[in-house]
């Protein structure tokens, strides 16, 4: 069995006796998460989320973006969230290469991209919170807190 017969075979149990679908559309914890896409990372379990509860934003890094903002300020002014969590996490792969690593490996096509790697989580995660709550569409009653989750023990601690 491929892994896409897996999960397909897995959603028809989900779907069997799904009873969520009239959810409202706007988070009703008001949250938006912004975590990296490590597999090792499943937000919803370890703050007790619940489907409907946050908008979650992933990418690789967690990092607050151009496009992160678009999700954010989509999230606040269209659908009333009014703060946001960045989550950093230890041990992240952003946090082991560099542009120059990259471009070397995938060769000239990729010289034109910055991957946005970085040599610190914690302060990866405070660029973000400020990238958040200095942007003008953020601004009118939109929080911004940040975190780094420890793959080892679970933990998330503030920065």
């Amino acid at each position: 069995m491929s892994v896409v017969d897996e999960v397909t075979a897995a959603n028809d149990r989900y779907a069997a006796g799904f009873a969520k679908g009239a959810l409202p559309m706007p988070p009703r914890r008001k949250l938006a998460i912004v975590t990296c896409m490590d597999a090792r990372l499943d937000p919803a379990r370890f703050l007790g989320l619940e489907e409907g509860d946050a908008h979650v934003i992933r990418n690789a890094g967690g990092l607050v973006n151009d496009d992160t903002i678009r999700s954010l300020v989509i999230s606040h002014q269209l659908l009333g969230t009014e703060e946001a969590v960045v989550i950093g996490h230890t041990d992240c792969g952003m946090l082991t290469f560099t542009n120059a690593d990259v471009h070397e490996k995938l060769g000239p096509e990729s010289e034109g991209i910055d991957f946005q790697p970085f040599s610190d989580a914690a302060g990866r995660v405070r660029e973000s919170v400020e990238a958040i709550r200095s942007h003008p569409l953020l601004q009118n009653g939109f929080g911004a807190t940040g975190f780094v989750y420890d793959v080892r023990s679970g933990r998330i601690e503030p920065v």
